[in-house]
């Protein structure tokens, strides 16, 4: 007992003199320094071995979780992971994601890529890799990712759930080298209206971009819509290049404004190649950050007409701050804000990081996704346009000039079933092989095809057979015939996309497009400029 008094008093004292000799060395009780104090005893007291690294690394996202829902922290070879979609391409099964808590949320599968083309999508939630649990597990990101990645060639078997479909459902996708595109689309939709589809901005977006604006400009194009639908932003430079390429010298692109950061504003230089003839941005609820930038622009300028929902919201700037081990924090830094002073990021509360990612799903049972009657904004949200002083909203986000509503009937509930099992996906890509050489040699003309081609009988068929199997029917015969229009036109753009490339596919499918249409009906209208 006596031996055990003087052991615990030797700890005591030798903990007192650490400290001691701590507080020497380093000054004040700063809250720092009592960080230092927590981790130095952690480390050299607590009953059990702890990995200091991981011990540090936990703090840190602790302390970043209670800021905003852009402040973030990356191991190594996060970093690297990370910044491979922006600059170029990597190997891996082809998704963009964030992390719900512990859970892989798929914010959208790249164009084009091994997911997409097996009919993973947007909102999906991976919960287990090769039949291992990821979800609901305290996986670290870092371990996820290694489960994600893999040599070019291998197969991964994905375990998801998809939101309004009861059982998981499975994927294998076949790991490839992702090219990282991020123009989606390029084409003369009208005579002398060209159309360019963005879905990020990239290290290249802005090659890639002046290449199609060349290509269509051969064309006969004069008027321009250009879509930001889906696209979650990137680079601020890339932003800017393009948004540049609309404005006069001198013209106002955004400013950005911190606590400790001062203003910094971008401005047009005057060298645009297109600051004549009208443009309209399409925009969604996922459209964000960089290319609500551009959006901002076009539209505080009075430069063009914004065609779509409110954008996302998320104008917080992120600046990196490499740490000595090669990991970094994101910090939030400053807002953006669009010309006319609005601040494009919308509220959030500080560490609710888990309400802030479901602002879509509230948006939707609001009514702002379904209905413009539903959308109220305070006076103190109205801004003026700086030409033409029209009114816009702030409040996070930007308002689009001409709201197009969210139409939910589209898809019947037959045809969500079908789409959720892979059906449709899997049929199209069966007849595409089975009829490549067929389609190819009736169908060298894209022009003609689209005019033309007629989706075979056989292949919605085939569908419905597959359907029968996996015990998806249709409620009714009027539900049957309400989801035939809108599944051929899927064939006929899928079938586009297979035998030519992603501005086929948009090509159909933009005939049908709300969206696409008002902005043909605004510049054939001849709003300002």
């Amino acid at each position: 007992m006596i031996r055990r008094i003087l052991c615990v008093a030797a700890l005591s004292f030798f903990m007192s003199a650490t400290f001691a000799q701590f507080r020497m060395s380093n000054g004040d009780n700063s809250p720092l320094r009592k960080l230092q104090y927590a981790e130095i005893a952690i480390n050299n007291y607590y009953v059990d071995s702890v990995d200091e690294k991981k011990l540090v690394e936990d703090a840190i996202r602790g302390m970043l979780e209670k800021l905003d829902p852009h402040s973030t922290y990356a191991t190594p070879k996060e970093v690297k992971e990370l910044n491979e979609p922006l600059n170029g391409n990597f190997e891996g099964i082809g998704v963009q994601f964030n992390m719900i808590e512990d859970t892989l949320l798929v914010i959208q599968p790249v164009t084009n890529g091994p997911s997409e083309r097996i009919g993973i999508i947007a909102g999906d939630r991976i919960v287990s890799v090769n039949d291992t649990a990821i979800a609901g597990v305290k996986m670290s990101k870092e371990e996820i990712m290694k489960r994600l990645r893999g040599p070019k060639g291998t197969k991964v078997r994905l375990g998801i759930v998809r939101h309004g479909i009861k059982d998981k459902l499975y994927f294998t996708v076949t790991r490839a080298k992702i090219p990282v595109k991020s123009v989606d689309a390029a084409y003369m939709i009208r005579p002398g209206i060209g159309f360019i589809r963005i879905g990020s901005f990239g290290a290249t977006t802005y090659q890639e971009f002046m290449e199609s604006m060349e290509k269509l400009r051969k064309a006969g194009m004069k008027d321009f819509i250009l879509d930001l639908q889906e696209n979650g932003g990137g680079y601020l430079k890339a932003a800017v290049d393009i948004a540049n390429e609309f404005l006069e010298r001198g013209d106002l692109i955004v400013y950005t404004e911190g606590l400790k950061v001062p203003r910094t504003e971008y401005n047009a230089d005057g060298g645009g190649d297109f600051r004549q003839g009208k443009v309209v941005v399409l925009v969604d609820g996922y459209t964000a950050s960089a290319a609500e930038i551009v959006t901002g622009a076009i539209q505080d300028q009075d430069r063009g007409i914004v065609v779509g929902r409110r954008t996302f919201g998320k104008g917080l700037v992120q600046r990196p701050f490499d740490l000595p081990d090669g990991s970094m924090i994101r910090l939030t830094i400053a807002h953006y804000y669009t010309p006319s002073g609005r601040c494009i990021q919308k509220p959030y509360k500080k560490g609710d990081n888990k309400d802030y990612a479901m602002d879509m799903l509230n948006r939707l049972k609001s009514g702002e996704l379904t209905n413009a009657d539903s959308i109220h904004f305070a006076d103190s949200l109205k801004y003026q346009t700086l030409r033409q002083h029209r009114t816009v909203y702030g409040g996070g986000g930007i308002m689009p000039d001409e709201y197009i509503p969210l139409d939910t009937t589209v898809y019947t509930r037959f045809h969500r079933e079908l789409a959720a099992k892979s059906i449709i996906i899997q049929q199209n890509l069966r007849y595409v092989d089975n009829h490549r050489k067929e389609l190819q040699s009736q169908w060298p003309s894209f022009e003609e095809y689209k005019q033309n081609f007629e989706v075979p009988q056989s292949l919605v068929d085939a569908i419905i057979a597959e359907g029968e199997k996996q015990n998806i029917r249709p409620k009714d015969e009027a539900e049957l015939e309400k989801t035939l229009p809108y599944l051929r036109l899927q064939l006929k753009a899928l079938i586009a996309r297979d035998i030519w490339d992603m501005s086929e596919y948009f090509s159909v499918f933009n005939e049908s497009s709300a969206l696409v249409q008002k902005a043909l009906e605004v510049i054939q209208n001849s709003h300002p400029k």
